[in-house]
């Protein structure tokens, strides 16, 4: 697939502030609301006169889950962080115990530190022993009480990717309509990629 934009052949012309960690470049995102990511760069991939950007978080991507009061109550998500700031108030607490900080990120929170990688062959155990499917998404990394509820820090157990568009030297994270746009032609070109190499 070729670029069709005049810059973009050009290195120079839209190249984000980059910044090396060993041999993978790493690059600042912003959202909407001015928070910022620090990611690692996977891809980029240029599509009408546009570079776009694929790329992983470089501290540890979670989601924070309602836990269900009974086993037959069904945990929750809790997609819009606006309300949570006293619960997450409350995590920041208990991952300081455990040397670790709760950063409130653009897209998703992230936990910076040093993090246990876990073990594949316990993560297989504790598969078998629940049999439950979703328990393959996610791992967790801490449970806690607050405003009389269970809650959990979870970490997602599939690659975490951020899509985001190279504009000026910068790089904005591509949301909405513009990511619903692209994200069909990202994939077909990565897949594209991947035949190529193969």
């Amino acid at each position: 697939m070729s670029p069709d934009g005049p810059n973009a052949n050009s290195p120079d012309a839209n190249s984000p502030n980059m910044s090396g960690a060993g041999d993978v470049p790493t690059v600042l995102v912003r959202d909407g609301q001015g928070r910022q990511l620090l990611c690692f760069l996977e891809q980029l991939i240029p599509l009408d006169g546009h570079d776009y950007a694929l790329l992983t978080p470089v501290d540890t991507p979670v989601c924070l889950v309602r836990i269900a009061e009974d086993d037959d109550g069904e945990d929750e998500v809790i997609e819009q962080l606006d309300g949570a700031e006293s619960i997450l108030s409350v995590a920041e607490v208990v991952l300081q115990e455990h040397d670790l900080t709760l950063v409130r990120s653009a897209v998703t929170l992230t936990v910076s530190g040093e993090l246990e990688e876990p073990d594949p062959d316990e993560l297989e155990e504790e598969l078998d022993d629940e049999g439950n499917e979703d328990s393959d998404l996610y791992e967790l990394l801490i449970q806690f009480r607050a405003e009389g509820q269970d809650y959990g820090l979870f970490i997602p157990l599939d690659p975490f990717f951020v899509v985001a568009r190279i504009h000026d030297g910068e790089a904005v994270l591509v949301e909405g309509e513009e990511f619903n746009r692209v994200q069909p032609r990202i994939e077909a070109e990565l897949d594209e990629r991947e035949l190529a190499d193969d």
